[in-house]
């Protein structure tokens, strides 16, 4: 009987210290560039009332992802 010899693991990189975790949450939304273009407009102005461009597209953005998750979910009746 041979025994296989274990390999050594690959060390786990510390997560760097200027990854902010919720970019990385954002990030596997697909929104990650309306979230930076969000925080640019916020930096720059600092008033989230002129950054609407930015703050409708990614809701918009947000709001298509949830209704992914989600699937396609009953026929809603139009008025």
């Amino acid at each position: 009987l041979s025994h296989s010899v274990p390999q050594p693991t690959p060390p786990v990189s510390a997560p760097q210290e200027d990854e902010d975790p919720l970019d990385a949450r954002i990030a596997r939304t697909g929104c990650l560039e309306q979230h930076r273009q969000l925080q640019e407009c916020m930096a720059e102005r600092q008033d989230w009332r002129q950054c609407q461009e930015q703050v409708r597209a990614f809701g918009a953005c947000m709001a298509r992802r949830q209704q992914r998750q989600r699937g396609p979910g009953p026929a809603r009746p139009t008025d």
